[in-house]
């Protein structure tokens, strides 16, 4: 089965965005280890605020991959740059972990993340902690009713300050 990772920054004060959804204090000083997960993943799921952010940067490295976007919208299209998807995330995911591939990248934002943890479909947090304080903005997670346990795998440092962490998700025992 592919795993599906969540591969997202976070400021120290656990925001994904400022309120307006902008990004504009992401470090973008070196690769953070960008190119080499992006190189074993080959299919892309994000929610619609964050593919019509993604649409604005310009060139984006992953348009080579198959791209879904999940969007409540019955109009809206999302082509030629990407697939979009307005069933439920747990149906979706289950039968796209089923077919052959690499790994599956969870881009975000906050409100699909959320619905993929709660419904145990994440197997792995990548989270880039920036060293920065936004005070407001979006959140990560916003509520988890019944967490999940999370194992460390790695953590990475670096002369930036930002932290890479790595854990592995575990479904809470019932």
């Amino acid at each position: 089965m592919r795993p599906i990772v969540l591969f997202i920054a976070a400021s120290l004060d656990g925001y994904i965005a400022r309120s307006s959804g902008e990004v504009d204090w992401l470090f973008t000083d070196q690769d953070y280890g960008y190119a080499d997960f992006l190189a074993g993943v080959d299919t892309v799921l994000m929610g619609r605020k964050t593919f019509e952010q993604v649409m604005t940067f310009g060139e984006w490295l992953a348009q080579a991959k198959q791209n879904y976007v999940f969007s409540t919208n019955p109009d809206f299209d999302a082509s030629p740059h990407a697939k979009v998807v307005h069933t439920p995330v747990e149906d979706f995911a289950e039968t796209l972990r089923q077919t052959e591939g690499k790994a599956i990248w969870l881009v975000g934002g906050a409100a699909l993340s959320q619905s993929f943890l709660l419904a145990g479909l994440i197997d792995e947090i990548v989270l880039s902690i920036h060293p920065v304080l936004l005070s407001d903005g979006i959140r990560l997670f916003d509520r988890v009713d019944s967490a999940p346990s999370l194992t460390l795998i790695s953590s990475k440092t670096y002369d930036s300050g930002l932290v890479q962490l790595t854990y592995r998700v575990k479904e809470p025992s019932v």
